[in-house]
């Protein structure tokens, strides 16, 4: 896990280095709380250590600023300071800090209070991972699908890059779970979520939307090359093959693409792209069309 050590002393880095080098952690510095902040924005640490008093900015404020962050807010920090004041100790804490280490650091306690915060991080994690995916596929869900969907829209507001959005809906899976039972669809929904998400590009974020339905964010990309990516989902759901009680079955897919160009905001993008779902359904299913 990564640990950033913030402290204008050379030699109060040097020694906290040397006290965590046993665990093993990947560990960054910075001499300056301004320089830790933007060390912490470039390489999202898991635990920052903050000297308390430093030139250009003290550790209190440091920390607030870190609080304030969206980005940065849920990294703990654990303030290291040479002075054992009750009142500093409680205004660290209240500000959002985790925990103090009294200078000079005392190897075992240092070391045991860095893995007791990483140990909650690590937790709070699993607990942010879980919140943002489907169980059933395993795949990022709604909720995770809009926060990066905002994130995306930012990145086109300021940088005027493409953004593209699809969206899916398996055709007649009703007729899935009434005719082979719902265990069966949701081995249907499974091998569908897994075909999609082993054709998708590394930037793309894939996600269960609910249901029977699918949205693939799309950065970079203009609709007409994200309906490429669409088509090859769509070909490759269209040869899946399921058995249920010596049966075999298959299913396919339609598509709705929309771009980020023809909307004025994130749920604009959606229904765009909602509405030419709905347009490959009125003419046929199992086709891919392009919001116009």
């Amino acid at each position: 896990m990564k640990v950033l050590i913030v402290d204008d002393s050379p030699q109060a880095l040097a020694l906290a280095k040397a006290r965590l080098a046993p665990e093993e952690h990947e560990l960054m510095t910075a001499e300056s709380a301004k320089a830790g902040i933007e060390i912490a924005r470039r390489q999202e640490p898991d635990l920052i250590l903050l000297d308390v008093k430093m030139p250009d900015m003290s550790g209190f404020e440091a920390c607030r600023r870190i609080k304030e962050d969206p980005e940065l807010a849920l990294i703990p920090v654990i303030f290291l300071t040479g002075s054992d004041d009750v009142e500093d100790k409680v205004v660290g804490l209240r500000i959002g800090a985790v925990d103090y280490v009294t200078k000079p650091f005392d190897p075992f306690e240092l070391r045991a209070r860095v893995a007791a915060a990483l140990r909650t991080k690590r937790l709070q994690d699993l607990l942010n991972e879980q919140a943002r995916l489907d169980p059933l596929t395993e795949m990022p869900n709604r909720r995770a699908l809009h926060n990066r969907l905002e994130e995306e829209w930012e990145r086109v507001q300021r940088h005027g890059r493409s953004l593209s959005f699809i969206i899916a809906d398996l055709d007649h899976f009703k007729s899935v779970n009434d005719k082979h039972g719902h265990n069966i669809g949701d081995s249907v929904l499974r091998d569908v979520a897994s075909t999609m998400r082993s054709r998708c590009r590394r930037i793309d974020l894939p996600c269960r939307y609910g249901g029977e339905e699918f949205a693939v964010i799309v950065p970079d990309e203009t609709a007409e090359g994200a309906a490429v990516l669409a088509e090859r989902y769509r070909g490759a759901i269209a040869e899946l093959r399921f058995t249920a009680a010596d049966e075999e079955f298959s299913i396919t897919a339609s598509f709705g693409v929309a771009e980020a160009a023809g909307a004025d905001s994130p749920e604009a993008l959606i229904e765009l792209a909602d509405n030419a779902l709905y347009q490959a359904k009125e003419n046929g299913r199992n086709q891919v069309v392009i919001a116009s």
